[in-house]
């Protein structure tokens, strides 16, 4: 599936919105990723996730992992379709106290992981959950992502495959033109 496929998947289902956005990682955007639009079609969903798997393996030759992980929110609905293309287990992080923790689950040492993500554009999320893999004996293998809207920024110690790459158009905060022309700013993602 191209980059061009991927993307009109997002304009079609109401996914890819057009505004005054705060994304969280603080910056202020005039389009929005919103995948859980997207993720609310299942079988478009389990398709883009197969599909990404699929590159994954083109990519990553030796790719073996035990188990796949995601941050909740967003990546919960991505992981659990990476993991089931995959065949393997799915875990999540959540949040607690606003820092993402291993709750529910137990990694075991030398385990081999895919941290899953549906959108990234600091890579935040995703680092925080390698470093709780690393940090309870897991080992990243690699990132699978649907959307890299990083512009190439984020960058991890395990290889990333993304099904879209774009470059995004980002303002700092205190120099914003939306701002400026007074457009109301949306919070549409999970904080």
């Amino acid at each position: 599936m191209k980059q061009e496929e991927v993307f009109k998947l997002f304009e079609e289902t109401g996914a890819l919105l057009n505004g005054h956005f705060e994304l969280r990682s603080g910056l202020h955007s005039n389009r929005f990723f919103q995948c859980a639009l997207l993720l609310q079609y299942p079988r478009i969903a389990g398709r883009l996730c197969e599909v990404l798997v699929e590159k994954m393996k083109q990519e990553l030759a030796d790719l073996e992992v035990d188990t796949v992980i995601a941050p909740a929110m967003g990546g919960i609905t991505i992981g659990h379709d990476v993991a089931r293309a995959l065949g393997v287990r799915f875990i999540f992080v959540e949040k607690e106290n606003n820092e993402l923790k291993l709750r529910r689950f137990k990694i075991r040492e030398g385990e081999r992981f895919v941290v899953a993500e549906d959108v990234v554009t600091r890579g935040g999320r995703v680092q925080e959950t390698i470093d709780i893999v690393k940090e309870n004996g897991g080992v990243v293998k690699a990132i699978g992502i649907l959307v890299n809207r990083s512009g190439g920024k984020a960058q991890f110690d395990a290889p990333l495959v993304s099904l879209l790459d774009i470059e995004p158009v980002t303002y700092d905060p205190s120099d914003c033109p939306l701002c400026r022309e007074g457009l109301e700013l949306v919070h549409p993602g999970s904080k």
